[in-house]
């Protein structure tokens, strides 16, 4: 019996049956088919456990919102203090919460941002970046890169791959154009026409891998965007709040962008909150109609309160010593992992605590996610390229954490390898 104050369930078994009944059946079959029947129950720090006991180290962290871990105790405490005042707020009216973490947003990115606008989520700050954007041009086409992923709302869907936005007739590629990353050719092709509001670019595209971009490439699209009167996106949802070393990665490239967009960590895994950062030209509109984008439960005012601690515990400096610290940690025992593993493990794709390991194999990320699943260890595969396998150690792991997580990661390697050598051997 799995009993809690509000519902209870008498087994895993049940959770998943109704949880395919009256959640998302699609989801929850993939799942199993995968071998994964993670029913996740208490979670803490960088560990989660099952609702049947199975211990986790979490290093999926849900895309980055458990950048400071699960239930972390200083967010907490932030947020259960703010309790006793706040609530979600009103989005029509000034805010003390809302100005505090506005502040703090600008003073903390790059100086071209001075003005920021709420949403409840990632997928709802790019559809304010793009609005902002095409209002601030009075252009209509967004440019992203093949394989792009930017959230499931409306204008994201249409700037991300076709898988998702084809389902939901969302794919336009009329506005949309999509050029292949690390081809600074292909995209001033798409720009010269001076008819393309915006290019929205992760720094490190997350669902497609974390493909590095090659030296100058941003820094290449950037002057791309000045030349041809387009704006600069930067998606740092993934990337953002120390996760490369800096703050933001975006600055590690010396790039000032139009519009900056944050969440998924800003919320420090407690409260919904994303935002988009806001040039004086891209935030034109706020001065023009304050009411041009109206979002209840953007900038909620307890996710505000959230962020604020999440911002202050990020950029402390013995945090980015310790982001750094991991990086090294993590990357060499990887590097010693693909080693012993040369021909099954071809890739390491690293900068900071963001990670993409690339099998051999076109679901390779798969076969080794299953295996540190069944030895305590929960990262995932790339949507867009199950090759693969998202590794995103938390910025505040502890030495001690690492080291059993690279001793499980080096286990789990060796028997997906192992694993997919004798399905090839059967099948021949």
């Amino acid at each position: 019996m799995h009993e809690y104050d509000l519902f209870r369930f008498d087994s895993k078994d049940e959770v998943l049956a109704k949880s395919k009944e009256y959640w998302n059946p699609g989801k929850t079959q993939f799942w199993a088919d995968s071998g994964i029947d993670l029913v996740i129950d208490r979670r803490e720090g960088y560990l989660m456990w099952d609702i049947d006991g199975r211990r986790l180290i979490d290093v999926h962290l849900n895309g980055g919102t458990y950048n400071l871990g699960h239930r972390n105790p200083e967010v907490m405490a932030a947020l259960t203090t703010a309790m006793g005042q706040f609530d979600i707020g009103n989005h029509h009216f000034p805010s003390l919460a809302r100005t505090a973490l506005a502040q703090a947003l600008v003073e903390s990115a790059p100086t071209s941002l001075t003005k920021v606008a709420y949403a409840s989520g990632g997928g709802e700050a790019i559809d304010i970046a793009l609005k902002s954007a095409r209002h601030a041009t009075q252009k209509r086409k967004i440019v992203s890169i093949n394989k792009a992923y930017h959230g499931h709302t409306g204008l994201a869907l249409g700037a991300g791959d076709d898988r998702f936005s084809k389902l939901f007739l969302s794919d336009q590629p009329e506005d949309f154009p999509h050029v292949p990353f690390n081809d600074l050719a292909a995209m001033e092709d798409v720009l010269k026409g001076r008819d393309i509001a915006a290019v929205i670019m992760e720094t490190i595209p997350a669902t497609y891998g974390f493909p590095l971009p090659e030296p100058g490439y941003l820094e290449g699209v950037k002057n791309l965007c000045e030349r041809y009167d387009a704006l600069y996106i930067a998606d740092e949802v993934q990337t953002g709040l120390m996760r490369t070393g800096e703050l933001w990665a975006i600055t590690k490239h010396g790039i000032q962008p139009d519009i900056m967009v944050t969440g998924k960590g800003l919320s420090g895994g407690v409260y919904p909150i994303a935002a988009a950062l806001l040039s004086e030209r891209a935030g034109a509109w706020l001065k023009e109609d304050g009411f041009g984008h109206i979002s209840t439960f953007g900038g909620a005012e307890l996710g505000c309160i959230a962020a604020l601690k999440t911002l202050e515990i990020t950029q402390r400096p013995e945090v980015r010593s310790m982001v750094h610290y991991i990086s090294d940690l993590v990357g060499t025992g990887i590097r010693q992992i693909q080693a012993q593993n040369p021909d099954w493990f071809i890739g390491i794709r690293q900068h900071g605590v963001v990670l993409g390991l690339e099998f051999n194999h076109p679901e390779g990320a798969k076969y080794v996610m299953r295996e540190l699943y069944n030895l305590g260890v929960w990262a995932i595969f790339s949507t867009l390229d199950p090759r693969v396998l998202q590794y995103k150690p938390g910025i505040l792991m502890t030495p001690a954490l690492c080291e059993e997580l690279l001793d499980r990661t080096a286990l789990a390697v060796a028997r997906a390898e192992s694993a997919v050598h004798k399905l090839g051997r059967r099948a021949s």
